[in-house]
């Protein structure tokens, strides 16, 4: 007869229960060590992004008074910190320069910051047209754009940008060389769409925040901002009429991205 030994397959199965009780244990720990060291490295790099791009802008960004004392004045005046960094300013002299820009078109002025830094990089006759919604930030805007000796250079228009893109256009005047989007989100597509309109082949238009921080990876977000330039980042992908490319970016200004599009010959 077979005997059955109940009792040895017991204290298996009790020692097998034990081990997988331990690999899991272990397993959890693991996870658990491996988030915190996650959320430090990214707590670390975000400081180091941070310091490098402080770095950059020292040697290839430094701001002057004129710089400085703007950003002063959206504290002093109760307007928000949203302006461009001192190196993305001055990634936008960079394009102005690289396309011969002489006539700029700029959505979204807040406080004159990102304007200061379009306009120091015309020629003698250039022209920066720049709309802002808001009466209490075109004046402030204003006073900075004159305490930097640039009022001759800078045409400041009031008002929303939808209604002042059509009057624009309506001018007949000659295309803008560069457009720089950094206004409210949700009509970002219809203000690239305007941008388009005033364009030739071989301009430049650059929309700021196009990433939200990654929001734009949730496909059902409800937030107005996200959804709007979800929509210009779909309808670039689609288009014939440019060539675009987003850079994304983490530095003082945490993590977003830039879309850069220039406009397309008229035989490709």
């Amino acid at each position: 007869m077979c005997s059955i030994d109940l009792k040895g397959q017991r204290k298996k199965q009790s020692v097998s229960h034990l081990l997988c009780g331990r690999v899991r244990s272990q397993t959890l720990i693991n996870n658990h060590l491996t988030t915190q060291h996650t959320t430090i490295n990214l707590k670390m790099n975000t400081e180091l992004f941070s310091q490098v791009d402080k770095y950059i802008s020292g040697l290839l960004a430094p701001e002057d008074k004129a710089l400085i004392d703007t950003i002063k004045s959206l504290d002093n005046e109760g307007l928000p910190q949203h302006s461009v960094s001192p190196n993305q300013g001055k990634f936008l002299q960079v394009m102005m320069i690289a396309c011969n820009a002489k006539k700029v078109l700029e959505l979204g002025t807040l406080g004159g910051y990102s304007t200061i830094w379009l306009a120091r990089a015309l020629p003698e006759d250039g022209k920066v047209i720049t709309i802002e919604v808001d009466k209490h930030h075109g004046e402030v805007a204003q006073k900075n754009i004159h305490n930097a000796g640039l009022s001759q250079k800078v045409d400041l228009r009031v008002g929303k940008a939808l209604d002042i893109l059509p009057k624009i256009f309506a001018e007949n005047g000659e295309p803008f060389d560069l457009i720089f989007i950094d206004a409210d989100k949700p009509p970002y597509k219809e203000y690239f769409d305007y941008a388009l309109q005033l364009s030739r082949p071989g301009t430049l238009i650059i929309c700021d925040n196009v990433i939200r921080e990654g929001k734009v990876l949730d496909t059902n977000s409800i937030d107005e901002k996200v959804q709007g330039v979800q929509r210009l980042n779909k309808m670039l992908s689609e288009s014939k009429k440019v060539t675009a490319t987003i850079l994304h970016s983490v530095g003082v200004k945490e993590y977003d991205g830039m879309a850069i599009a220039v406009v397309n010959r008229i035989n490709m």
